[in-house]
């Protein structure tokens, strides 16, 4: 039981770490817009503070991969979670990373 909430506790820091990082495009152009957004139920929040961080469509090997929403405390008063988005750049496609702001 200890092992499982160590766990938890481990992944839920790693996700928030992970959320600070600042990288305006993590990737290039894409040629084909992402599929519309796969929108599901989410439980309550795992304890006060915390925002849903909506998921977003991946670009893997070529393919479109879902990449699920998550919980996510704000690193300092007042941040706002603005979610990552694929902008249009002419004919082609630009992701945009999530971030706090």
């Amino acid at each position: 039981m200890f092992n499982r909430a160590l766990l938890a506790g481990v992944l839920v820091a790693a996700g928030m770490m992970s959320a600070c990082a600042t990288r305006p495009y993590a990737y290039g152009y894409v040629e084909a817009p992402p599929p519309v957004p796969a929108y599901r139920a989410y439980g309550p929040p795992p304890g006060p503070g915390y925002v849903w961080a909506d998921g977003f469509y991946d670009r893997r090997g070529g393919s479109w991969v879902w990449s699920p929403g998550r919980w996510a405390r704000p690193p300092y008063a007042h941040a706002r979670w603005v979610p990552s988005r694929w902008e249009r750049h002419g004919h082609d496609w630009r992701y945009r990373e999530g971030r706090w702001r």
